[in-house]
């Protein structure tokens, strides 16, 4: 393989760019990323740097020890990619030759397409978007945040810190009810009331006032009305794959991959958000939109790209994030949805830490904690090594 482009330059495609050299691909190594910036970390964009803790520079991912050799095309987009010719088509006119392909494109942010153009709204994904919020926070000013997911739970956190008063407004029953399910989501919630931000579950927003660019106040379908100076949106992402649609290559929610991110197309590879590889312990594809997996994923997907032999791939580890808010770090790894029942090993519900596992049957099949990193490592590693037992049985 002579060549090997790398679509989408954030962390998955720097994991992805890295895995390459470590595992002997010798070849032109390129990068290509509409972001102008070089790789950076997302998850302190709600929290130390919102917060004016870090600056730019402490986002670098790039390290002293990298020596990926590569060739970076920065600040334009990939609009197609031709499966007969191999050539990426970028936005600004130039075609990129890709024998093989990673597709690493990640996902963008959901928008109220009413407001998206207003001064003080922010959907916050990248650099640009912190630094415009940022600009927006200030003491005894009033918040909006719409979603109360990890993004809105932490901007909100934040904001609050920083003197802000915040309400949260999320169409669940709960705060994060997808990822943990309702029971744990309604603990979560807990999170926010004791520190004194209002949130509102079942909220539906009827209409937003508007006064000189900027959206002044809310309205709910209830009749409530709330006036703001900055409104939040974290309502979830869409996959990147428009870029994709006239090539030929499976898409659904996300680029269609098997068990070690292969695509529909020989010689193309996906990682990270844009990417809905097979699960085998639950038969479905899926997504996993988390830190740890843009990190750890590629390192399969390259090996399986470059040839290598599928018994010295690393195991897919089951999805794992992590959350600060309000002063707690929430942990969680597994799969919420296979579980049938909620079992507290450590604290309970209105208490400084705990433990719950989900179970399906007598198998535990995710973890959460807060404020028990040291059991709550125990667990996971329970989880990883029986998910990685599911596997191998799946695949025999």
């Amino acid at each position: 393989m002579e060549s090997l482009v790398i679509v989408g330059a954030s962390l998955a495609g720097l994991s992805a760019a890295r895995a390459a050299r470590s595992l002997g691909f010798a070849g032109r190594l390129v990068i290509i990323g509409d972001d102008p910036q070089r790789p950076y970390d997302r998850p302190p964009l709600s929290k130390d740097f919102l917060a004016g803790r870090i600056e730019i520079a402490d986002l670098a991912l790039e390290t002293d020890t990298d020596a990926l050799e590569a060739e970076w095309i920065l600040g334009t987009r990939a609009v197609s990619f031709d499966p007969a010719t191999r050539l990426v088509h970028l936005e600004d006119g130039t075609t990129v030759h890709a024998p093989a392909l990673v597709i690493a494109t990640g996902a963008s942010p959901r928008t109220l397409p009413q407001i998206a153009d207003a001064d003080n709204v922010v959907s916050l994904r990248t650099v640009a978007d912190a630094q415009k919020l940022r600009e927006l926070v200030r003491a005894g000013g009033r918040m909006v945040v719409v979603g109360a997911g990890f993004i809105g739970a932490e901007v909100a956190s934040t904001a609050h810190g920083l003197g802000m008063e915040v309400t949260v407004l999320e169409k669940s029953p709960t705060p994060l009810c997808g990822p943990l399910g309702a029971q744990l989501g309604a603990v979560v919630a807990g999170l926010h009331e004791a520190a004194g931000v209002e949130l509102i579950c079942g909220a539906d927003i009827a209409d937003f006032t508007r006064t000189d660019g900027s959206v002044s106040a809310v309205h709910l379908a209830d009749g409530r009305v709330l006036d703001t100076d900055v409104v939040v949106v974290g309502i979830g992402a869409v996959p990147n794959t428009a870029w994709l649609e006239s090539s030929g290559i499976e898409l659904g929610n996300g680029v269609v991959c098997d068990a070690v991110g292969g695509t529909s197309l020989p010689g193309v590879v996906a990682v990270g958000d844009c990417a809905a590889w097979w699960e085998p312990a639950t038969g479905r594809h899926h997504r996993v939109e988390h830190w740890t997996g843009a990190a750890q994923r590629p390192a399969v997907a390259i090996g399986a790209l470059l040839g290598a032999d599928p018994a010295t791939l690393p195991a897919v580890k089951p999805p794992y994030f992590w959350s600060d808010q309000y002063g707690t770090r929430l942990q969680f790894a597994g799969d919420a949805s296979r579980a049938e029942r909620v079992v507290y090993e450590h604290g309970g519900p209105g208490e400084d830490s705990l433990l719950a596992v989900y179970y399906a049957g007598d198998q535990p099949v995710g973890v959460l904690a807060w404020n028990q990193t040291k059991l709550f490592c125990r667990w996971r590693k329970t989880i990883e090594k029986l998910a990685s037992t599911t596997a191998q049985l799946v695949a025999a």
